[in-house]
């Protein structure tokens, strides 16, 4: 703040003041004067003085009355103050100016009282120029700030939806490594091969905003290697793709909590014939993703599945893109997921 005070409010009055002395000066010139060197030069001088005074006023006098309601009588006699010296000091600032050869005087007035009545306009007409620019500086000042904090809190929680998600699918994964070591099965190694191929994405592609839709490909064909392991010949997966350009981008992982939904709170949980079908279709930049898998209805997993897998989605996929849809479509024996993104759409903050 002091560094604010200190840096740049002097540089947004200086700002306003030069702004000031340009327009002046073009309205003089466009009222049929041809003396642009001296209008300049007065104009200068002049609101070099009510810059000053401006500063003092806005920054000092106001903020004093401002706060504390008991300094009311003593701020109303400095604005009492102000008064007289945007007249009275303004009108013996340009004999300063005069007396220096800096300040030429393109109109006499036959009176003092006429000339604190101008030097009384000048002030005036500079203070509201002042007062406008100012609110409009500090209007966009306050709301770039607002946006940039929204921006800030956004990627925040888009952070910490991420770091929800990594764990909660390794720990999955590692669930399934766990089942098979417990069985002493051959398969053991192997998975755990490929768990590291998934880890490995994991930490150096995950950090990432985007990657190409084919390492998203080859993470699922992973995981999908993986369950296999786990259950027996009695699990059909099927998987296929039908995408435009495998160098496409898109956010890492975000593909991965809808299939992994299907085996975490479908398969595991079927008794009679477990299945898993995943179709991606990714044409002029429009993600289609279904997921079909075995469903037992007479398990309550709606709430538990909201709750730890497709909810972190959706809000996801609200901070990420403009234009998305996701549909659950839940039966007695199957549960579909639907997801459809305009990848073009991608907003993030």
């Amino acid at each position: 703040m002091n560094d604010w005070i200190a840096k740049e409010k002097p540089r947004l009055f200086v700002g306003i003041g030069l702004a000031f002395v340009g327009l002046r000066t073009l309205l003089g010139l466009g009222e049929g004067g041809d003396m642009f060197v001296s209008l300049l030069f007065n104009n200068t001088w002049r609101t070099i003085y009510v810059t000053i005074l401006h500063f003092i006023l806005f920054e000092r006098t106001l903020r004093f009355i401002q706060w504390h309601w008991w300094r009311l009588p003593l701020g109303l006699f400095l604005l009492f103050l102000h008064i007289l010296a945007y007249a009275f000091g303004l009108y013996f600032w340009n004999n300063i100016g005069i007396a220096l050869r800096i300040y030429t005087p393109l109109v006499i007035y036959d009176k003092v009282e006429d000339n604190l009545e101008a030097q009384m306009a000048f002030s005036v007409g500079s203070l509201l120029f002042f007062a406008i620019a100012r609110h409009v500086y500090y209007y966009q000042k306050l709301k770039t700030t607002a946006q940039k904090l929204k921006i800030e809190k956004q990627t925040a929680e888009l952070n910490y939806l991420k770091s929800q998600t990594n764990p909660h699918f390794l720990f999955n994964t590692l669930n399934n490594i766990y089942s098979l070591a417990r069985d002493k099965s051959d398969l053991a190694p192997e998975s755990i091969l490929r768990l590291s191929k998934i880890l490995r994405f994991m930490l150096y592609e995950t950090n990432s905003d985007f990657i190409a839709i084919a390492q998203e490909l080859k993470i699922i064909q992973d995981y999908l290697e993986l369950e296999k392991l786990r259950y027996d010949a009695s699990l059909i997966i099927n998987f296929n793709y039908n995408i435009e350009d495998m160098r496409q981008s898109l956010p890492p992982l975000l593909l991965v909590p809808l299939i992994e939904n299907a085996f975490k709170h479908g398969v595991s949980e079927t008794r009679d014939r477990p299945f898993v079908d995943i179709h991606l279709s990714i044409q002029q930049r429009n993600l289609t993703l279904i997921v079909k898998n075995s469903y037992d209805n007479s398990l309550d997993n709606k709430k538990i599945q909201e709750k730890i897998g497709l909810s972190n989605l959706r809000r996801q996929l609200e901070l990420l893109f403009k234009e998305y849809e996701l549909l659950i479509q839940p039966n007695e024996s199957e549960f579909k997921t639907i997801l459809k993104i305009n990848l073009a759409s991608y907003g993030k903050p």
